[in-house]
């Protein structure tokens, strides 16, 4: 398994698409405890930094911020 540091690092352009994870074969009980489906999601996923979605290699990244994605599109929305 890769470290949390080159998970991080995988680049979309670069990478070997036979090595990502399809997003939709990803399988979770909803009945089971938040942190177990968040365990058995990356277990799944195998690098959740980096996954298919279709043909569509997606890349997620997290900036170092205390804003959360809700007062961003709180922010966002005041602005329409």
């Amino acid at each position: 398994m890769m470290g949390i540091e080159t998970m991080k690092n995988v680049s979309p352009k670069t990478v070997d698409r036979n090595t990502l994870v399809q997003r939709s074969s990803i399988r979770l009980d909803p009945a089971a405890p938040q942190e177990v489906r968040l365990r058995e999601f990356i277990k799944q996923i195998r690098n959740p930094y980096c996954y298919l979605d279709g043909k569509t290699v997606v890349k997620i990244t997290f900036a170092a911020t205390d804003t959360t994605m809700e007062d961003c599109l709180e922010h966002y929305l005041r602005g329409l």
